[in-house]
């Protein structure tokens, strides 16, 4: 039997990949916006990493704090009370005071008016203008019974100073008018209800007082 019309080849080898060029060609076909329509956008992603890190923090505060979540939540509780606490005792913080000027302004007034104007504004409850105006009446009034010489520049703090000199009994309550003055007028702080019954107690016991009638007025 004739073998001549028979054509023998060798298989051929398979194709094979190598290890990196197989790994170069997946991350190719993964990179296709095919594969990415519905990923999270880059503020998304670092919403979750937030939220995963905040998760954590409480899951580990929690466990480190005795009756665990329930503790932790007063805990809590109790600093933010305190936070409240101390707000409302010191008021809104005071910017640095940097340097007091006139009580007055060149406008004329009587202490009837100022008193007038601090009642008006305290109806409304404009508290911060109501402690200004109170005191301005204070200084006013002193001035017109002569217990204070009228000078143009004068401070709330100069004026209750010289007012101690003839009023010593008021002393202290002078000094806390003129700080209260200067924290809502320079300060930063705002004027309450409280601040200006103060001042307009001190201002009609200062109408009653009598004065030492020794010793110089300024």
């Amino acid at each position: 039997m004739s073998t001549g019309g028979l054509i023998t080849t060798a298989a051929a080898p398979p194709v094979t990949t190598g290890r990196d060029a197989a790994r170069e060609a997946a991350e190719r076909e993964l990179s296709k916006p095919l594969y990415h329509q519905n990923d999270p956008s880059p503020l998304q992603r670092a919403l979750d990493g937030f939220w995963d890190w905040l998760g954590d923090f409480f899951d580990r505060a929690s466990g480190a704090t005795p009756g665990g979540p329930v503790g932790l939540f007063v805990v809590v509780l109790l600093a933010a009370l305190a936070i409240g606490a101390l707000w409302w005792r010191l008021g809104t913080p005071r910017r640095a005071v940097t340097g007091a000027t006139a009580l007055f302004d060149e406008a004329a007034r009587t202490a009837a008016d100022h008193r007038a104007a601090a009642d008006a504004h305290a109806a409304a409850g404009r508290w911060t203008e109501a402690v200004q105006e109170r005191m301005r009446a204070v200084v006013r009034s002193l001035e017109e019974r002569t217990l204070l010489d009228p000078r143009p520049g004068r401070t709330a703090d100069e004026a209750a100073a010289e007012a101690a000199t003839r009023l010593p009994q008021h002393a202290g309550d002078l000094r806390a008018a003129a700080r209260a003055f200067d924290d809502v007028t320079y300060g930063g702080r705002t004027g309450d209800p409280d601040t200006y019954g103060r001042l307009r107690t001190l201002d009609l016991a200062l109408e009653r007082a009598t004065p030492l009638l020794t010793g110089p007025t300024a």
